[in-house]
């Protein structure tokens, strides 16, 4: 049975003494059953917040204090880096190391992405474990299905849980897992003073999504992993690039102006930013980030519809573009 949604902003005394629930900016039964649902998903004490920017956005000023450093893996998410420089202001610094070594001395937090986006790149969890600073790890892509990383010594998992956790393109949603209950203790103190908690409908959808996990990862699974064979042959592409599971991936064309002519002229496949939803879709990663990223290359986000389907709308996409 799906859960209640519970849109109150207030609950009453119980003569005269607060009971679990009071005001909507500390919690709600259903942000409360959403928190229950990952926790029990994640391993560990989860807060889901009002979008995974809003998430990063609490761990940093909640945990760290001016003039420390955060080492954030080279080739995650830009959005991360962008908040990093965002926060730079109040004195965090930030630097960027390959996630696939050892995180470099000195770092007061080390900031992980499993599978970085859009590179794809694994982190060596065993050498972040092993260094002092705290662990955070996105693990977005990988979700709880494929990736636990409390399990693999890090201290906190973040998930923008509008991708595969909600994965219905409905819901903006962020989530932080904690391993110690004194971290998630002051975070929840923070997002409660701030007001970066999220609507009880975003909640509920949250739970909605989360019933369906299993099936949709091990469906876009699948379909990324027989359009990777594809693409890997195809002579307009030079790069791919997939960790061998989700339905996340990228490719490299040869130039922008080939880019920009796949991903306008497919039709099963969305011209549109995000991932993780049950639709599929595509664009040139470039107009975001710029010279950070190949300027061919484009990223794939596999949703639930037949796999031939979506090779025969990539093909004809590819042909079309270096003709």
């Amino acid at each position: 049975m799906s859960a209640p949604l519970d849109r109150s902003t207030t609950w009453p005394y119980a003569e005269g003494e607060p009971g679990e629930f009071t005001y909507a900016r500390f919690s709600s039964p259903t942000l409360a059953e959403a928190e229950r649902a990952l926790s029990e998903l994640d391993g560990g004490e989860a807060l889901v917040f009002a979008s995974g920017s809003a998430a990063t956005t609490a761990i940093v000023l909640a945990l760290l204090a001016p003039g420390q450093t955060v080492a954030l893996a080279e080739g995650a998410y830009y959005g991360t880096g962008r908040i990093l420089e965002e926060l730079g202001r109040w004195g965090v610094r930030h630097v960027e190391f390959d996630q696939t070594g050892a995180p470099p001395a000195g770092a007061d937090l080390l900031w992980l992405e499993a599978p970085s986006n859009p590179f794809l790149t694994m982190p060596d969890l065993e050498a972040a474990a092993a260094h002092p600073a705290r662990v955070v790890c996105d693990s977005t892509a990988a979700t709880p299905l494929r990736l636990r990383p409390l399990e693999h010594g890090c201290d906190l998992v973040v998930h923008s849980a509008t991708k595969y956790l909600a994965g219905h393109d409905d819901a903006l949603v962020g989530a932080v897992v904690c391993r110690d209950p004194d971290t998630a203790a002051r975070l929840r103190e923070f997002r409660s003073r701030t007001g970066l908690v999220p609507g009880p409908d975003a909640a509920w959808l949250l739970l909605r999504g989360l019933r369906t996990l299993e099936v949709r990862f091990a469906r876009q699974t699948e379909g990324a992993g027989r359009l990777v064979e594809r693409l890997r042959r195809h002579a307009a592409v030079t790069t791919v690039r997939y960790p061998g599971f989700g339905g996340l991936l990228s490719f490299d064309v040869a130039d922008a102006a080939t880019a920009r002519r796949v991903e306008t002229s497919t039709r099963t496949i969305e011209n549109a930013t995000s991932l993780g939803g049950v639709t599929s879709r595509i664009e040139a990663r470039a107009r975001w980030e710029g010279e950070r990223v190949p300027p061919g290359l484009l990223r794939l986000s596999v949703g639930l519809e037949d796999a031939e389907s979506l090779w025969a709308d990539l093909e004809q996409a590819l042909e079309g573009a270096v003709e």
